[in-house]
């Protein structure tokens, strides 16, 4: 592999990749041939007469930084008219238990900021009701930081967490299957059925599009912008300006490294606004002083 191949891939191949597609590449290939390079480079060379070059170099290396974009979640009141209209219908769906359990996802990654696949891979074992003052989830499938595998954490059901499960296993849950003692049941089952009559687990796609229509007929102007992930930062934000320090919202969310969870935080930052306001009412002090 030659400069003129990473031209090639990065120039064609990936064009229209995203940022972080690109630099995440760019970064594999140069972490590879260094560790050629440190390794290996005298044995190489000896096999094949070539000296081992990185292909990446300073004219086709992709430019930025893989920080995550500025993104300012909606409001609580936005959130709040979503859930409101999107409740509200629910006794009109043409499929109810569904619809509610699109409903119960979503309120559950706003309130405790969950990945929608970890939300998807939660049982009925999982809520652990008689840890802490509102009951836990245990969260098996928790993504790892560098491809380090699942990293298990238990959820506080803050928030008002615990009203909305409590309120879906005994109002909803029984629609789609009739044990709930059953080892491995899914927390949101699937209409889909298994070869023993059992219910599938909702898949994170079936979330997702509930999600999203939801927004289109109560929020058009999130339509399509208002996603899990969304959803998990404005827990985020809600959480830190409803008193929660940084390591508490990093132990919810889990994070391995706190600055990703500064990233997840948009307040409304008024140091600057505050700071004028009070300098203005000095000055108007100073010149009423004056006048006297």
């Amino acid at each position: 592999m030659e400069p003129a191949d990473a031209d090639a891939y990065f120039g064609k191949v990936l064009r229209g990749s995203p940022s972080g597609t690109r630099l995440a590449r760019s970064q594999a290939l140069t972490t590879y041939f260094m560790f050629l390079e440190l390794r290996h480079k005298v044995e190489l060379h000896r096999m094949t007469g070539r000296v081992i070059e990185c292909p990446i170099d300073e004219m086709n290396r992709p430019r930025g930084t893989k920080d995550a974009q500025l993104r300012i979640p909606p409001s609580e009141p936005e959130v709040g008219t979503v859930f409101a209209g999107w409740g509200g219908e629910l006794a009109m769906c043409r499929k109810f238990a569904p619809a509610a359990r699109n409903y119960t996802a979503s309120k559950l990654l706003s309130q405790v900021g969950l990945r929608v696949s970890e939300a998807c891979g939660l049982d009925l074992d999982d809520i652990k009701r008689d840890l802490g003052r509102f009951g836990k989830l245990h969260v098996r499938h928790g993504k790892g930081a560098r491809g380090s595998g699942p990293r298990e954490r238990m959820v506080p059901l803050i928030n008002g967490a615990d009203r909305t499960l409590r309120r879906f296993i005994e109002d909803v849950w029984g629609q789609f299957d009739d044990d709930h003692t059953r080892p491995g049941a899914p927390l949101f089952p699937s209409e889909r059925k298994n070869a023993d009559g059992s219910s599938r687990r909702a898949g994170d796609d079936a979330l997702r599009g509930g999600l999203k229509d939801a927004a289109k007929a109560h929020l058009p102007a999130w339509g399509e912008k208002l996603t899990p992930h969304v959803l998990r930062q404005f827990c985020a934000s809600q959480l830190y300006g409803n008193g929660l320090d940084l390591l508490a919202i990093q132990e919810v969310l889990g994070h391995s490294w706190i600055a990703t969870t500064m990233r997840y935080i948009r307040v409304q930052q008024t140091r600057v606004e505050d700071a004028w306001v009070a300098g203005m009412e000095r000055a108007a002090w100073r010149l009423e002083g004056l006048i006297r």
